[in-house]
């Protein structure tokens, strides 16, 4: 039998961070991951840090407005407990928006979107939004490389099955014929946290393919984006598109056509992406909920607690997620209003079954 103060079912980039977390504040901690950490959502996602979307809504909007002012001390952490860059950018993005879409900003003049970036088509509303982007994958990584410089245990290839109270009055985590004793359990387990009995959430795989290309003779200098597309440059020359979302369960099938379709979307903001080498296509599995919204707060277990389905804003609200569920879990008032993310908000049956 392990024991550990905490034992944290996921190893995204919402379990590791939340590790961090509760590490600083003395716990200790221990992540298991059913695969190898950070292989699902976090490191097939595109990395931009999303505040000003129009259709974010209320709740959503304070919460990534917080996590995006926590990102310059998130990324500076673990790069210095890491020594692994996780091309934070902090240029800001170009949105071409619709005629029905709302921003609080002035449109930019074409003088001024030639300058910026010369080979964007011509469109006549695009606005240059405060937003930034990190690389998902070296974001893990360092993440991963800081949770085990901090002595963070984490565990592989270990697929958490059940949580139960015990006669001591502590939780019994099951991984199979391994096991866990603790007081505190928390499922980060993304896409696949339904699967935890007695502390499922409602979650569900929302699949998205994207492909990366290299463009013949220019760089990309800003992430590029509308409500149908989005490009975002890495320092080595790529631009990562994406992306679909798509409820077929569990299926990582990268489809040409829909890779094609993305590639001409993204070519409609950018022509010249249209002659640009595809370097690879993949497809990720996000986690949804049946609102949409993130899950984070108790379960029906005294001890165990949910920080999932942050659906395709995980990297953004990383930091806040990891902020606000240590608060919880310490006993502390969170910052911010939880009420809205509460697992409660589903029926029993639907959200906290198992």
């Amino acid at each position: 039998m392990h024991i550990s103060d905490v034992v944290i079912a996921g190893g995204g980039i919402i379990g590791l961070s939340l590790a961090i977390e509760l590490r600083r504040e003395g716990a200790s901690v221990t992540v298991l991951d059913r695969g190898e950490p950070g292989q699902e959502a976090s490191s097939a996602a595109a990395g931009m840090l999303v505040t000003a979307d129009p259709d974010l809504g209320a709740p959503m909007s304070a919460l990534a407005q917080a996590s995006a002012a926590m990102y310059p001390a998130f990324v500076q952490e673990l790069e210095l407990r890491s020594q692994i860059s996780v091309g934070f950018e902090d240029r800001g993005a170009l949105y071409l928006a619709s005629d029905d879409e709302e921003f609080c900003l002035d449109a930019l003049a074409e003088s001024e979107l030639r300058v910026l970036e010369p080979e964007l088509a011509r469109h006549p509303r695009v606005f240059l939004l405060p937003e930034q982007s990190v690389e998902p994958s070296r974001l893990v990584q360092a993440a991963l490389a800081a949770a085990k410089q901090m002595g963070i245990v984490v565990h592989h290839e270990a697929t958490v099955c059940a949580v139960a109270m015990n006669g001591d009055h502590q939780l019994e985590v099951s991984c199979g014929r391994i096991s866990y004793q603790t007081p505190t359990f928390v499922n980060c387990a993304g896409a696949w946290a339904k699967e935890i009995q007695g502390a499922s959430a409602p979650t569900v795989a929302r699949k998205g393919q994207m492909l990366s290309v290299v463009p013949r003779n220019f760089r990309l200098k800003h992430v590029v984006r509308s409500h149908e597309v989005y490009l975002v440059p890495r320092k080595d020359g790529r631009v990562i598109i994406g992306a679909t979302i798509e409820d077929v369960g569990f299926d990582k099938n990268v489809e040409p056509a829909a890779i094609q379709r993305l590639h001409q979307a993204a070519a409609n903001l950018v022509p010249a992406i249209g002659e640009a080498k595809m370097i690879e296509a993949w497809a990720g599995l996000r986690p949804g909920s049946p609102d949409d919204l993130p899950i984070m707060g108790p379960g029906r277990i005294p001890g165990t607690y949910m920080a999932t389905g942050h659906f395709r804003n995980g990297i953004l609200l990383a930091p806040i997620t990891a902020a606000l569920m240590t608060d919880l879990i310490l006993g502390r008032q969170p910052r911010l209003d939880l009420t809205p993310f509460a697992p409660h908000r589903f029926r029993a049956s639907e959200a906290l079954s198992g």
